[in-house]
């Protein structure tokens, strides 16, 4: 089986990589993805229960390491991992470049920057819950005023707005779930910026961090956090480059 591998892909200080794929268009290089996954990896992603789930631990492990080999310059299979505390993937050696993952339904998105920690979450909307009810127990007083005013209609993509804008922030952090969900505010308007409006543990905090928001695709919802300035964000289709 020949071995993927991606041309070396150039990240300058301050410029942010997004990419995004979509699982159902990549189940056809599953072998191919596999043979670059560590021993760990391969073990891992044994133990899922359901076959989905494996699929799309493959094809993620699989795109991130490619992604990372061109960025590095690097044979994707070479690259090493360790975790933090909170479970979340780093390079096992000293490098600049920082990376994030994150996947929803059929998507997953891929984040890079230099020097700075980054965090990204993409999310499917979903119209089946109760946005309010959920909201009480995770956002600020400040976020639910906003859900509150919003319509029947638009509540569902407001909610997701917020929380992944929430979710790219604590993941950048590196404080894990465990950070207080309800003690920083995010806009969440259609219309409005994606910024960090309110951190209550330190009031100029929020002036340090860039958050940006878009839809990857119909129904989905992503955002891009990192505590640093940020002069360029550049987004990827994997689907298309790969193609």
């Amino acid at each position: 089986m020949e071995e993927m591998e991606l041309k070396k892909k150039s990240l300058t200080d301050k410029t942010i990589h997004f990419w995004y794929c979509d699982f159902n268009q990549n189940k056809n290089r599953l072998d191919s993805f596999h043979s670059i996954l560590s021993t760990d990896e391969r073990a891992r992603s044994g133990k899922f229960k359901f076959e989905k789930d494996r699929d799309c631990y493959i094809i993620s492990r699989g795109i991130l390491r490619l992604l990372l080999g061109s960025y590095l310059d690097m044979k994707a299979k070479d690259i090493k991992f360790k975790y933090t505390s909170y479970g979340k993937p780093i390079l096992d050696f000293e490098s600049n470049l920082k990376f994030n993952v994150s996947h929803s339904g059929n998507r997953a998105a891929f984040a890079f920057f230099r020097n700075t920690e980054i965090g990204v979450d993409i999310e499917k909307i979903k119209y089946d819950f109760d946005v309010l009810e959920l909201a009480q127990n995770f956002f600020s007083k400040k976020e639910i005023e906003v859900l509150e005013r919003q319509s029947e209609e638009n509540l569902p993509a407001a909610f997701f707005r917020c929380w992944t804008r929430k979710e790219s922030f604590i993941k950048a952090e590196g404080s894990g779930l465990s950070f207080p969900l309800d003690k920083f505010a995010v806009s969440l308007e259609n219309d409005e910026e994606a910024k960090l409006l309110e951190t209550q543990w330190n009031l100029k905090e929020k002036v340090e961090w860039n958050l940006f928001s878009f839809k990857p695709a119909s129904d989905y919802i992503a955002a891009v956090a990192v505590r640093n300035h940020v002069t360029k964000i550049s987004y990827y289709d994997w689907d298309e480059l790969s193609s």
